[in-house]
């Protein structure tokens, strides 16, 4: 199964970026509110799906970070 999670949160970031990018050049409110609606949408479904995701790991907070080991 893929991990969609990431994937929705980049394309939330994108969109959301996307509206600050066209406030700035004051494009028409018509399109700024439905990307915000849209936006908003993604960024509550793009949170319950890494919420819900069926993802585990054999690791224990006694591993410590895998970057930075424990002495």
């Amino acid at each position: 199964m893929k991990n969609n999670g990431p994937s929705f949160l980049i394309l939330t970031t994108i969109i959301l970026v996307t509206v600050t990018i066209l406030v700035f050049f004051r494009i028409g409110f018509p399109v700024v509110f439905y990307l915000t609606c849209i936006g908003q949408i993604l960024m509550i479904f793009s949170i319950y799906k890494v919420l819900t995701d069926k993802y585990s790991t054999k690791k224990k907070f006694k591993d410590w970070y895998e970057d930075y080991p424990k002495k």
